[in-house]
């Protein structure tokens, strides 16, 4: 049974921009056919890597994507992602702030590691050292193209300054960055302010885009990337025995959160409880998860207690699912410590398989495709899976989704330097009045 001396949350809202859809319902019809978001990278020349491909969003128009124009000069791309996930949230709910509650809203986001736009980057280099030494006086002529803005666009908080602008909220605002956990940690922020009684609604998401050469640069030299470059489509495959890296992505995940009592008094649609919320950090390597699961073990935990349920109410997982060799044990090893003897019962995929990763948007859009598991009874592939791994041998859904009534799923973020997310959403009709 759910805790009852808590405050409950809704999920009213969901916003996504996506490498398969720039929008929810058209994300969530990709995911359901294992459709793959990779792909070719467009963005620039990516022939000199050991990993050419991506999966990058496709087709999105800022200009008709995002209420307020006049921001577009101050929003990098990723920016760009998050403002317009974010009306789609708001727009989805039936509700935003106004003059009289703005203050009663809140803001919780994920930003993404690397602020700084490539093509800033080239301006950069063309004012400040166009033959290779860096010249200061460059970067302060009169004719730089990036000053002031550029500055601006860098800065951490910069989507969080973005979106309270957009929509006028006045009262909790938070940007954290914990890599991959990010968005889970940004959403867990979120849940923790609503039940102090601090807000009353909360915009919670995460966004990211790493996809320059910075990004795959750095992730390449980890060796973290599939290099399955003759097979993009194919190169995620979490909990696979072949899996060989991840697929590096991009993109924008919001969820609106309400009162439960709020929402349901004016009617919302409410596709799931916000129930739970665990997180904790493994220090076990800077890239990796501990193999037993540790970490992992504890979030889960935390964000099972914290929803007042046991295992036995939980019937699917989207699970953090890299395609790492290692980090996919590491999930695996802890699922079974914690379900135990049910492992068998609980379904299990990764959304990875089709989207790629989303870095800081991961956590965030994985939560959006959770709360649509419940809305839907359905559980979406592992896309794929072909070659089972006898260290990963948890009920995965593959082939093809499966219908099911959830009655509370679980979505894990695992991130670089061992920062773990957990949360749990709960389906409406197992919340009792």
């Amino acid at each position: 049974m759910a805790k009852t001396n808590q405050r409950r949350i809704a999920v009213t809202g969901l916003g996504l921009v996506t490498p398969v859809g720039n929008d929810v319902e058209t994300t969530w019809a990709a995911l359901l056919a294992g459709r793959s978001g990779a792909a070719p990278i467009t963005g620039f020349d990516a022939s000199g890597f050991s990993t050419t491909f991506g999966a990058e969003v496709k087709g999105f128009d800022p200009e008709t994507a995002i209420p307020n124009r006049k921001l577009l000069k101050y929003a990098s791309k990723s920016h760009r992602f998050a403002l317009a996930a974010a009306s789609q949230a708001l727009a989805d709910a039936g509700i935003a702030p106004t003059e009289a509650d703005s203050h009663r809203w809140g803001l919780a986001v994920g930003a993404g590691m690397l602020s700084v736009d490539y093509d800033d980057l080239k301006v950069v280099h063309r004012y400040a050292a166009p033959e290779g030494n860096f010249d200061a006086d460059g970067l302060m002529d009169p004719d730089f193209p990036g000053n002031p803005l550029a500055f601006c666009r860098w800065q951490a908080n910069a989507g969080q300054a973005l979106l309270t602008k957009q929509f006028g909220i006045r009262g909790y605002a938070s940007s954290v960055h914990t890599a991959c956990a990010s968005g889970g940690q940004a959403i867990g922020t979120a849940l923790k302010v609503m039940r102090r009684g601090q807000c009353d609604f909360m915009l919670a998401g995460g966004f990211d885009s790493m996809l320059n050469p910075l990004g795959i640069s750095g992730f390449c030299l980890l060796g973290a990337l599939s290099t399955d470059n003759d097979n993009p489509a194919g190169a995620s495959r979490p909990f696979d025995l072949t899996r060989n890296g991840f697929v590096l992505g991009e993109g924008a995940g919001f969820l609106v959160l309400e009162d439960w009592g709020r929402a349901v008094a004016r009617g919302a649609k409410i596709y799931a409880e916000l129930a739970g919320d665990g997180n904790s950090l493994s220090a076990y390597r800077i890239t990796d998860s501990p193999p037993d699961g540790n970490g992992p073990i504890q979030a889960i935990h935390q964000a099972l207690g914290d929803a007042g349920i046991t295992t036995d109410e939980v019937d699917y997982v989207n699970a953090h699912g890299t395609s790492t060799q290692m980090n996919d044990r590491s999930e695996c090893a802890a699922l079974k410590a914690v379900f135990g003897d049910r492992i068998g019962e609980v379904r299990v995929s990764s959304t990875k398989s089709s989207m790629g990763h989303l870095i800081a948007a991961a956590g965030a859009v994985e939560a959006a495709v959770c709360c649509l598991s419940i809305r839907d009874g359905i559980a979406p592939v592992n896309a794929n899976y072909g070659t089972p791994d006898p260290d990963c041998d948890v009920n995965l859904v593959t082939g093809e989704p499966v219908k099911m009534k959830v009655r509370a799923a679980l979505s894990n973020s695992l991130g670089f330097g061992g920062s773990n997310s957990s949360l749990v959403f709960r389906n409406p009709e197992e919340v009792q009045a």
